[in-house]
């Protein structure tokens, strides 16, 4: 919490003085453009830079290539996963800030599309009785229903993140082993990336004034922990591991089963790998 506090006393100064920055330069004109070139290159990181090695004993982001498996058949919908994420990284504790959640697909007879809700869903948030707490309510209990599964969703971590190219100070970034972060430190809060994200992964944390995430929880894998949405999943519905180590879970879940992806139409080449799944899941 100290870590939080901190931070968010570093973005309020940082952004004081960016604005201030940027009314001397309306008022300056040209010679405050010339003064903010010379300041701002340490407030940003170019994202085609890349970003440091993490400072981890004993772990190598050159040797580890991670990837996450989704196996849509086995989800019950219990809602662990987003709970135990909120737990392990302090999301705020509400129905609109996620790093990770799980949608339900629901095909009724006589009827072409899904109706797809998740456990943000007004229904939902009533059934449970708080917004603290999460479930989906049983509302199709007297429907006549064809087909219905449970999708849990995250940051895909794409080969060639969107993200990362349109923001503007460099404060998201690749790593090595195939994790997109967010250095808070350099985020200026534009939201920049929110909008790009074509899976809606990225959200706006109001109270440190920063764009937040799912990071696979980068914290654990890089100390040999598996992600705690994974490590609570009492199904194994959730699966993780490094693409490099060809008998890890995630290696075997690819090579033993026909995956997809979300959205491969738009290149960014994600690395969630979905079973179980039909075309209506975006």
């Amino acid at each position: 919490m100290d870590e939080k506090k901190q931070l968010g006393e570093d973005q309020a100064a940082r952004r004081s003085f960016l604005g201030r920055l940027g009314a001397a330069a309306a008022i300056a004109g040209g010679a405050a453009a010339v003064a903010a070139s010379a300041v701002l290159p340490r407030e940003t990181r170019a994202a085609a830079d890349p970003a440091p090695a993490p400072a981890i004993p004993g772990y190598d982001w050159s040797r580890h290539q991670w990837a996450f498996g989704v196996d849509a058949t086995k989800c019950i919908g219990c809602l662990r996963c987003v709970e135990a994420c909120k737990t392990e990284n302090e999301v705020a504790p509400d129905a609109h800030h996620f790093r990770t959640w799980v949608e339900r697909y629901v095909y009724l007879d006589g009827e072409d599309g899904a109706r797809v809700d998740s456990q943000a869903d007004p229904v939902n948030i009533e059934a449970s009785g708080s917004e603290g707490k999460y479930r989906f309510a049983n509302r199709y209990q007297d429907a006549k229903v064809d087909k219905a599964f449970f999708v849990p969703k995250l940051c895909n971590q794409c080969t060639h993140p969107p993200c990362v190219q349109v923001c503007p100070v460099g404060a998201t970034f690749k790593t090595a082993d195939g994790v997109v972060l967010i250095d808070h430190t350099y985020c200026i809060g534009c939201q920049y990336c929110v909008q790009a994200c074509p899976y809606g992964a990225r959200f706006f944390d109001e109270k440190l004034r920063v764009t937040d995430k799912c990071t696979w929880c980068y914290h654990r894998i890089t100390k040999g922990l598996q992600p705690a949405c994974v490590e609570v999943c009492p199904v194994g519905a959730r699966i993780f591991g490094d693409r490099n180590d060809k008998q890890s879970p995630i290696s075997e879940f690819i090579r033993n089963n026909r995956v997809n992806v979300l959205r491969p139409e738009t290149g960014n080449a994600p690395n969630v790998f979905y079973v179980g799944i039909d075309e209506e899941v975006r």
